[in-house]
């Protein structure tokens, strides 16, 4: 039986595995990339562009795979795989910077110094109690899950028999972490500076000097610019910080303008007298003028 006519067709429907071209390509198995540096045929892309296309495309992906599985093939579970190279020859650029190296904590510093050396602990530990291994966080962890902790506290000597023990841990532990909380701080404090060439000290006396400016800020608040404010433990006396206050006697132009500028504040556009807003920015005349009949005709006249 001749079967050459049914295999000559059936090889026509599919395009052969070779593939010449006139300048040979090159390849970088690593990235899977093949590179092409024909030129194109512009006649063939000018008259059809996108068949054009899809050849030239289809040629350079048949050699790509041509030369992926001349690679060592190794046949598994999921199909016939190739082995690619570990080595690139095209260098790719890095989209960010290359990370900048961390200054050592202060923890790491004195543990350099000591000779201390980082342990990893396992995860599973043995429980005395079942004879197993159990983990030693999560779920069904340790012995800590079933037992209640510390349910019988022991009084110290020379303690107040009555004093809750459990409140007071609770207490101390809620101080320990506002002070780890501290040191962390400090400790970041410290490493930002250190990026910029300051060292531990500089970065106190600069912290210091902020608070001082801050403290300094928050004085002037108040009418008496913080000389009635209670004083903080080893603060220093704030210099510069006084109160200004206006002559009660001042020459006629001074104080004509002084009361044509309260006038447009409380009269303005409207011309409405505000009578309220009139005997708070004109302090006598809390004391001298109660109804607004008799504060209008006394505030012109001394307007004028």
């Amino acid at each position: 039986m001749d079967v050459s006519e049914q295999l000559e067709s059936a090889k026509a429907k599919y395009k052969s595995t070779t593939v010449e071209k006139l300048i040979p390509l090159e390849y970088d198995l690593s990235l899977l990339a093949a590179y092409d540096t024909n030129p194109l045929d512009a006649t063939r892309l000018k008259a059809n562009a996108d068949a054009y296309l899809k050849e030239h495309t289809r040629d350079g992906t048949q050699l790509l795979f041509n030369q992926i599985f001349s690679l060592p093939i190794v046949s598994t579970d999921v199909g016939v795989v190739a082995t690619l190279p570990t080595s690139r020859t095209t260098v790719l650029p890095r989209e960010k910077p290359l990370p900048k190296l961390k200054p050592p904590t202060r923890w790491e510093r004195f543990a350099n110094a000591k000779g201390i050396q980082k342990h990893k602990k396992d995860k599973m530990i043995f429980d005395e109690r079942t004879g197993e291994y159990v983990p030693r966080w999560g779920y069904k962890a340790g012995p800590k899950d079933d037992l209640p902790e510390d349910w019988l506290i022991e009084v110290p000597n020379g303690a107040d028999p009555m004093e809750d023990q459990y409140a007071k841990r609770a207490g101390e532990k809620k101080e320990r972490i506002a002070k780890n909380k501290k040191r962390q701080q400090r400790n970041l404090e410290e490493a930002a500076g250190k990026e910029k060439g300051q060292d531990a000290r500089e970065v106190r006396d600069a912290r210091k000097r902020q608070l001082a400016e801050a403290i300094a800020v928050s004085k002037t608040a108040t009418a008496s610019v913080g000389k009635f404010d209670k004083k903080l433990e080893g603060e220093p006396k704030a210099k510069g910080l006084k109160r200004k206050f206006e002559p009660n006697i001042a020459d006629l132009k001074t104080e004509k303008e002084s009361s044509l500028n309260i006038l447009n504040k409380v009269v303005g556009k409207g011309e409405v007298l505000n009578v309220k807003k009139v005997i708070r920015e004109i302090g006598f005349l809390k004391t001298r003028f109660i109804t607004s009949s008799e504060i209008i005709p006394c505030f012109a006249c001394h307007v004028i």
